[in-house]
């Protein structure tokens, strides 16, 4: 594996730290805002991070980006997190956390076979098994040993998935030919806007509410936002889209993880077993770039 290669891997790895210790935190914030309200807040909060932070960027950037591509890909990517995060938080209403988690993650099938889909990309054998022993480990962390039993905001979750793999590619897309942290900062603003503009539309938005919720919003907005997500746009350019969707799916087990240092909740035979197959789904598929690489 090359230096690019592996920076990207670790900034997505940390990136699933954040995002992992996360998923809490939006739970949190929705015990006092409603959904649209909490992501418009926390989405335009992230964007107005970055907007002096983009402009550094650019200044420093190797890359020299066609204003077109860059708008175009701020636009595109803002539409599909904007989608995925309005079906995460409304079916948070109605479905359990680790259910959610795990459906959410199923991106990690999504992504490869829609880049063999839409692009003929073939991933080959050894990441198609790191996406299987993934799949097993989520069921495994998210799950409960009673079994799985069909919500009514388990549709609005599978959407989720659907339109995080469009990001993904997106991401995957345009990454590599614009400057990557404005192109975060505007996905960003467009999230934040159409969700206020559903939230101002639709729900009661009480600054009471949003007091008592300001440390999600601000963790959410900041860390798991602007930092988080902007971690993810500057390592796709030198990962593998499949791999970056099995590196991202660490959050579950960081979610756990962190759930057990800083709550003290104690971790199931189960859990640990999905946390091991897990950590093997992303060993496969960084060996499996590293072979096509000796290849090449």
């Amino acid at each position: 594996m090359n230096q690019k290669a592996l920076r990207g891997s670790l900034l997505l790895l940390l990136g699933s730290v954040i995002w992992g210790a996360a998923f809490a935190a939006q739970r949190m914030g929705m015990d006092h805002v409603p959904p649209f309200t909490f992501s418009g807040i926390r989405m335009l909060l992230a964007g107005l991070v970055l907007i002096p932070v983009s402009a550094i960027s650019r200044k420093r950037s190797a890359v020299q980006a066609d204003p077109r591509e860059q708008r175009k890909g701020g636009i595109l990517c803002g539409l599909f997190l904007f989608a995925a995060t309005s079906f995460q938080q409304v079916g948070l209403v109605y479905t359990s956390a680790g259910k959610a988690g795990f459906i959410t993650a199923l991106y990690v099938v999504l992504v490869p076979v829609a880049a063999w889909v839409l692009f003929r990309k073939q991933p080959g054998w050894v990441i198609w098994a790191g996406v299987g022993l993934a799949v097993a480990a989520l069921y495994l962390l998210c799950i409960p040993a009673e079994g799985f039993q069909v919500e009514q905001g388990d549709a609005l979750v599978l959407g989720c998935a659907v339109c995080f793999t469009g990001q993904i590619l997106c991401i995957d897309r345009y990454a590599p030919r614009v400057d990557g942290v404005t192109m975060a900062r505007d996905e960003f603003l467009i999230t934040g806007i159409l969700s206020m503009i559903i939230a101002v539309c639709t729900e009661e938005i009480r600054p009471d509410g949003i007091m008592k919720a300001v440390i999600p919003i601000l963790y959410t907005g900041i860390l798991s936002g602007a930092v988080g997500y902007t971690l993810q746009i500057i390592a796709q350019r030198d990962v593998n889209p499949t791999v970056a969707s099995l590196l991202m799916c660490l959050e579950s087990v960081f979610a756990v993880l962190t759930g057990v240092i800083l709550l003290g909740e104690q971790m199931t035979a189960r859990e640990g077993a999905g946390c091991v197959l897990m950590f093997t789904a992303v060993v496969l598929a960084q060996l499996s770039t590293a072979m096509k690489k000796r290849k090449t």
